[in-house]
């Protein structure tokens, strides 16, 4: 498997780093964002180091959406958001913040004001790990 030992996303494969793990199969892994942009932020995975969308491969980033869609349809579940914004950023201008291929799934409230380029705040780890469980649960329980 394709890796960078620099990678914060390829440690957090490895379990060098702690996540708070929704799903994962053999090509993807998804987890909760620790920089939430709104509640339930989720992101999704390839386990293969590729730096972005011009490189990855097609079966990989199949199988990143196919993750994609099963988080997606967890959040939707779970928290009855008013929509949910599938975003893959590419490169600095896209504020592409971890060069390892990346799909958000964020759920949206009408009015939130979320803008697409978010920065980062520091979560509350709790909040957050008590958002993993119920939409670990859910994805156990729908498959």
């Amino acid at each position: 498997m394709k890796t960078d030992e620099d990678c914060i996303f390829c440690k957090i494969v490895a379990e060098e780093i702690p996540c708070f793990k929704l799903y994962e199969d053999e090509d993807t892994l998804s987890f909760m964002d620790i920089n939430p942009a709104n509640e339930g932020h989720a992101l999704v995975i390839s386990k293969e180091h590729w730096r972005n969308v011009h490189v990855i491969p097609d079966e990989l980033i199949s199988a990143v959406s196919v993750t994609a869609k099963k988080i997606a349809s967890a959040l939707e579940t779970r928290f009855s958001p008013d929509g949910i914004n599938l975003v893959q950023c590419n490169g600095e201008g896209a504020a592409q913040s971890v060069q390892h291929f990346h799909m958000h799934v964020l759920p949206r409230k009408s009015g939130d004001e979320l803008k697409l380029n978010w920065g980062l705040a520091a979560g509350d780890m709790d909040r957050i790990q008590e958002q993993a469980a119920k939409i670990a649960s859910t994805l156990q329980s729908t498959g």
